[in-house]
């Protein structure tokens, strides 16, 4: 029979599961890192694969960690297990890696860490172990991790490439951060192998229809095949009497191994209860909490003998549903008195989180001391980053918290907690638990502002700006700064809601702004930008110009605190494109790059990508733009966020690929519809125009393009003014005059205001399109000139292009082709296929013989590979690159050998000449 020593049991060969298993060691010994999800329902197997490929590692580093259900609420639990054999490595890490991660693990005080900084950190730390000897990590019952530990575990399994480590997951359902990992399903054993093991554990002759029942219901689980029919006699096993109706397999295992408790002496079950209580396995901390209880060392033998429990250096059950059962079987007052005895026991200097958590679970009923000890333990989890566990905490100190008044106040904390965890569910639960006790006016106004947030981060959609305007409103008596601070973040959602905002439009919410009480002492950056922006809107753009200008470069430039710039940038990237000023633009987003690079701020990190790369799409660097994309995905993919659609979009929309970008618009208007999100439905309208009049589909871009425009009587902003030089572009290509002259207008006051060459340009570019002779080419020239002083040369070369073909048009021709070939030749370097198309249709149609640009795309570096090269050739070492694209440094090794092959190279020195000679790299 099966023991705790050897837990598989027999005629378990496994042998698809063990050949992939063996893969992967193999794998790690050849250099390569790989993740593996081993799924499968609790019982058939999954343990006892791990032990084998453990038992296999023999020549391979190991380090092991099991997620425990009562431990699910405590951050980085499960992590600070599984890397606890290493931190003696932290001093490797770069600053602040090691910083982030120690502040995780309570080991330093600070700032909250960002929990991917914390991941990186992981993976450098795992890396550097597997410098020595390969390194395998092992993760039972990983739907038990606690969330923070999951979400840095998973980041690390999809960065693993050229590094020793492999990490093993073993869950019953993955988890959403698991999500996409490669997995291996264990399946329940073949019925021969089933019958057999069944046997194995019941010696005598069953009725043919009890055993078919069996090994009908355990479909080949093997722990159900040996612990069911434990402890049932012959009578039960021969008539199927013992067999429990309806109930779910994990259940009826657990009722197995609780028939064999109910055997146990009382005092051996007590000592099996604290164990379960106690998730860390520490036997000194369980026997001290035993003898406090009075139980005596020789509880153990009984459980030892049974093969339910080993307590040696670790304490471990059988199998987790062995805890389960054990807890689960206890009454109420047995599990309140063990959850005291180990409170008393835990340090309260060492560990008071978890003692807090114990001492939760031991309260009868309401417990204003543990209430407050939670709460505290709840800034303790969130200085660590731990903003989930922070939540819980709150959760249970609400819970335990009689008073109505400080009970709603904690249940509201709790809900801002949770709306930050981006656990927006738990954040309203929390809410109505709130809303049920006596609430002041300033909490009921806090109620809506989180109610408010809560639409807004989980669609960006029109239910938010109404609640956020709500609370502003209810705020400006109570708190005029939240106030404030709030009409801001509600004009904000206003703006993504676009024509799906309702009455509380952008115009409601910035009157409503402009009335309200000023700032009662020195303006701070966010109230520098909610009057440039609600002025913006209600005075119109040449009374916001001078607060537009200086709100906007105060972000870019000027002194701003950590908090501000987090919560408010990219509200001040509005205001810098209102202005046109492509400087301020770009220097506020390299900033903000730059910092959540340095600081490991990855949540920001992936907006700024995103945002980086339409502008850098915009200025005509594909390659870098691509590189910003995958790395956008990328992010998406580590954090389990909402993908950045408008970087790709824009990218394909303005290489000109219709069977690339066609499907993306479809799939950006569709997903922005439903949300409810009209600035993401304008983008790919506008993207659309694009892609259109590069194709010289102009009936299709003037569709497009008046789509994308604001509502009638709305002010032309953000994606809808970029669109009104498609629109006057399409709509003089179909002779629609009026049209395109109303455009032009409207383009006229969007531009008015614009600082440096971009808005004015493009202004006189269309200008241009609807004059004639003398007076066309003087705006076309202007358009050259001034956009020729941007950095948009996506932008200029289209006016080079539009130029070229009035020129062609009256009969101008060797001044077209020059104009024309400019064009062409831009088009081709930047990669705007279809408008490169256009220019070469022209060329040909004045004459003049031109080839098309082929690329040899076996040669082509991938976008990360260019990114990596790119960076490379700045002098970054391949750390260096690594901690600023969350890569491990082998990895990074790794392509850039790729790279020098692709690029016919064999040092760094040779990047800057050969990226540009394989048009890797700006002209």
């Amino acid at each position: 029979m099966p023991t705790l020593s050897d837990p598989r049991p027999p005629l378990l060969n496994r042998q698809r599961e063990r050949a992939v298993l063996d893969g992967l060691l193999g794998d790690l010994r050849d250099g390569r890192g790989r993740a593996l999800v081993l799924r499968g329902e609790a019982g058939v197997g999954k343990s006892a694969l791990l032990g084998h490929v453990v038992e296999a590692a023999a020549d391979i580093r190991v380090a092991r960690a099991a997620g425990v259900e009562s431990e699910m609420e405590l951050a980085f639990a499960g992590l600070h297990l599984l890397c606890a054999p290493l931190l003696h490595r932290l001093e490797r890490l770069p600053g602040p890696q090691r910083h982030a991660l120690e502040a995780a693990f309570g080991l330093r005080e600070g700032g909250a860490p960002d929990r991917f900084l914390v991941g990186l950190a992981v993976l450098t730390l795992l890396a550097e172990a597997a410098e020595e000897r390969a390194l395998l990590c092992v993760v039972d019952d990983a739907q038990w991790l606690d969330r923070s530990s999951a979400q840095v575990l998973a980041f690390v399994a999809r960065r693993l490439l050229a590094e020793p480590v492999g990490l093993i997951f073993a869950v019953r359902e993955p988890e959403e951060q698991l999500q996409g990992l490669a997995d291996l399903e264990v399946r329940g054993l073949p019925a021969q192998e089933s019958l057999t093991l069944l046997r194995s554990v019941v010696p005598f002759q069953l009725d043919e229809r009890v055993k078919d029942r069996i090994l009908a219901e355990t479909n080949g689980n093997p722990l159900a095949l040996l612990e069911l029919p434990r402890g049932l006699s012959p009578i039960q096993l021969a008539g199927g009497f013992g067999l429990v109706e309806a109930q779910a397999l994990p259940a009826r295992i657990e009722q197995g191994f609780r028939r064999r408790l109910e055997a146990l002496p009382a005092e051996t079950r007590a000592l099996m209860l604290v164990a379960a209580a106690e998730p860390t396995g520490n036997p000194v901390l369980i026997w001290q909490a035993a003898g406090r209880l009075g139980i005596s060392a020789s509880a153990a033998e009984t459980a030892q003998t049974d093969g339910l429990l080993h307590m040696g250096t670790g304490v471990r059950f059988r199998h987790p549903l062995v805890r389960s059962a054990v807890y689960s079987a206890a009454s109420l007052q047995e599990r309140r008195a063990t959850h005291r005895a180990l409170a008393e026991e835990t340090d309260r200097d060492h560990d008071p989180d978890r003692r807090a958590w114990h001492l939760a679970a031991a309260a009868p009923g309401p417990d204003e001391e543990v209430a407050a000890e939670l709460e505290r333990s709840a800034d303790r989890a969130q200085a660590r980053g731990g903003i989930a566990a922070a939540a819980a905490f709150l959760q249970r100190a609400a819970e335990l918290t009689s008073d109505p008044g400080p009970r709603s106040e904690r249940a509201l904390t709790a809900a801002q907690a949770n709306v930050l965890a981006g656990a927006f569910d738990a954040a309203s639960g929390l809410l109505a638990i709130a809303a049920a006790g006596p609430l002041d006016e300033l909490q009921q106004a806090r109620v809506d502002l989180v109610h408010g947030q809560i639409a807004f981060a989980s669609s960006m959609g029109g239910d938010a700006p109404p609640i956020l305007a709500r609370a502003a409103k209810r705020l400006e008596s109570l708190d005029p700064a939240l106030a404030r601070q709030t009409y801001l973040e509600a004009w904000y959602a206003a703006l993504f809601a676009g024509r799906f905002a309702g009455t509380d439009d952008l115009h409601e919410i910035s009157r409503a702004a402009r009335s309200a009480s000023p700032p009662s002492g020195a303006s701070r950056p966010p109230d520098l930008l909610l009057d440039a922006l609600a002025v913006l809107v209600t005075e119109g753009r040449a009374a916001a110009a001078p607060l537009l200008r200086r709100s906007a470069w105060v972000f870019a430039e000027g002194e701003i605190t950590l908090a501000e710039r987090l919560q408010w940038s990219p509200m001040a990237a509005v205001a810098a494109s209102a202005l046109w000023d492509e400087k301020c633009w770009y220097a506020m987003q390299s900033r903000e790059l730059q910092y959540c690079r340095e600081a490991g701020l990855l949540g920001p990190l992936g907006i700024w990508v995103n945002a980086m790369a339409v502008l850098e799409t915009w200025r005509g660097d594909f390659a870098e733009a691509a590189s910003l994309v995958a790395e956008a995905e990328a992010i998406a993919t580590a954090t389990g966020s909402r993908s950045f659609a408008t970087g790709v979009v824009m990218l394909a929309a303005f290489r000109g690929t219709e069977a690339e970008a066609a499907p993306l618009i479809e799939r950006v208007t569709v997903e922005a519809r439903a949300s409810g999100q009209g600035v993401g439905e304008q983008f790919a309208q506008w993207v659309g125009a694009v892609l259109n009049n590069g194709l010289g589909r102009y009936e299709e871009a003037l569709v497009a393009a008046q789509a994308a425009q604001a509502a009638p009587g709305a002010p032309e902003m953000h994606v809808s003014m970029w669109a009104l030089s498609e629109l006057v572009e399409a709509a003089s290509r179909t002779g629609q005059t009026r049209q395109a002259a109303e455009a032009l207008d409207r383009l006229a006051e969007a531009t008015a205001i614009g600082d440096g060459g971009w808005g004015p340009g493009l202004y006189a570019r269309s200008r241009a399109l609807l004059s004639g002779g003398e007076e066309a080419e003087r705006w076309y020239r202007e358009a050259v000139d001034r956009l020729s002083s941007t950095g948009i040369r996506t932008e200029l070369a289209r006016a080079h292009l539009l130029y070229g073909e009035w020129l062609r048009r009256e009969g101008r021709r060797a001044d077209a082709r020059t104009q024309l070939r400019t064009a062409h030749d831009m088009f081709n370097a930047i990669g705007m296929e279809a408008f490169a198309g256009r220019a070469h249709n022209e060329l040909l149609a004045t004459g003049e013989t031109v080839r098309k640009r082929t690329t040899d795309k076996a040669d082509q570096l991938t976008p990360q590979e260019g990114q990596i090269a790119r960076l490379a050739r700045t002098g970054l070492s391949n750390a260096e690159i690594a901690a600023q694209l969350f890569l491990s440094p082998r990895t990074v090794e790794y392509h850039l050998s790729k790279v020098f092959t692709k690029l016919g190279i064999a040092s760094r020195h040779q990047l800057p000449q050969a990226l540009l000679d394989n048009g890797h790299d700006r002209p």
